[in-house]
């Protein structure tokens, strides 16, 4: 059964394009998950997070700090950059816009642990780097967006945003630290613990599927606009994270399973956490799609990233010696 679960989870940019696939045939499938079940879904998804990290993965940070934080770095730097080039460059209307420096300013997804165990890169290393990223983002998320779109005709709140990334981020990924804890080895949690990357998955699911389905008119009328901007976005953060990363770890012998690792977690986004601010915090439903479409963009093309370094480009022996590696990705 838990094998069976896994290989559900590992499917996952199969199950969010099927998804937003119904969504955009049959709208009202999916309309219902709306409202208040948008946020608690995430904070779902940021529970079961919380559940599977250890105290391995945070004291992984101090021994070798170095590649984390510039991980969380160009997390925080290339991506909202990206995103407003990219608006600019597109001649994007301004809540389309928003939309896109918004899900630029999220943290590393769940999701990019999944590829990364996918592609052989440094599993423990990724998990770490969304565990930073995300408790980061309560003032990194806010500040990121309040920055790039001051002076525009969007307004931003960076307390509303920086009050919501923390009730539906990182405390319930701090609630799941705990209760990982404390009640790790107790019989519910240990059961349930192979069911989380499958719930988590599903609910991702929901919410882009949800977005895609009660703004269908929207998306149907910019979503050309859209899904290059994300495409544009998505595949500069995987290039840039990439390129980068080998420029400086260069003297590291692990210097490739490094750069593809922080490339697949600075090209893959919480866009989970992008529809959950722009919903609560900006009037215009056109700001919500941009994180919508996100999803399904960084998710197609992390996988393919991750076929091909683990099929045509895999990295020799000598780079993974003194990689950290891990038995398998957490949810997705």
């Amino acid at each position: 059964m838990a094998r069976t679960l896994e290989r559900i989870s590992l499917l996952f940019p199969v199950w969010v394009s099927i998804f937003v696939g119904l969504a955009l045939i049959e709208p009202s499938i999916f309309t219902w998950f709306s409202g208040i079940l948008i946020p608690l879904g995430l904070a779902g998804i940021m529970l079961s997070m919380g559940l599977t990290l250890l105290p391995a993965d945070f004291r992984r940070v101090l021994s070798f700090p170095l590649p984390v934080l510039l991980g969380v770095l160009f997390q925080y730097t290339i991506m909202p950059v990206l995103g407003y080039s990219i608006g600019l460059m597109l001649d994007m209307e301004p809540p389309l816009r928003a939309g896109l420096v918004l899900v630029a300013s999220c943290p590393g997804g769940t999701a990019s642990n999944v590829v990364a165990f996918l592609a052989r890169a440094n599993v423990a290393l990724s998990v770490s780097m969304t565990a930073v990223s995300t408790l980061l983002s309560a003032l990194a998320t806010p500040a990121a967006v309040e920055l790039l779109l001051r002076g525009s005709s969007i307004d931003v709140s960076f307390l509303g945003l920086l009050r919501s990334t923390l009730l539906v981020v990182v405390l319930p990924v701090l609630g799941g630290v705990l209760l990982n804890r404390f009640f790790g080895k107790t019989r519910l949690v240990h059961r349930a613990k192979p069911a989380l990357p499958a719930v988590a998955v599903l609910l991702i699911c929901l919410i882009v599927a949800s977005v895609i389905g009660k703004d269908r008119g929207l998306l149907l009328e910019s979503g050309w606009l859209i899904l290059l901007a994300t495409v544009l976005l998505h595949a500069g953060g995987f290039l840039l994270g990439y390129v980068f990363t080998r420029l400086i770890l260069h003297f590291r012998r692990d210097v490739e399973g490094m750069a593809r690792t922080i490339s697949i977690e600075v090209g893959m986004q919480n866009s989970g956490l992008g529809v959950v601010l722009a919903r609560a915090h900006f009037p215009h439903p056109a700001v919500a799609l941009p994180a919508a479409v996100s999803s399904v963009v960084h998710s197609l093309i992390g996988s393919a990233l991750s076929v091909l370094w683990r099929k045509v480009w895999p990295i020799h022996r000598v780079d993974e010696e003194d990689t950290v590696t891990s038995d398998g990705p957490p949810p997705g």
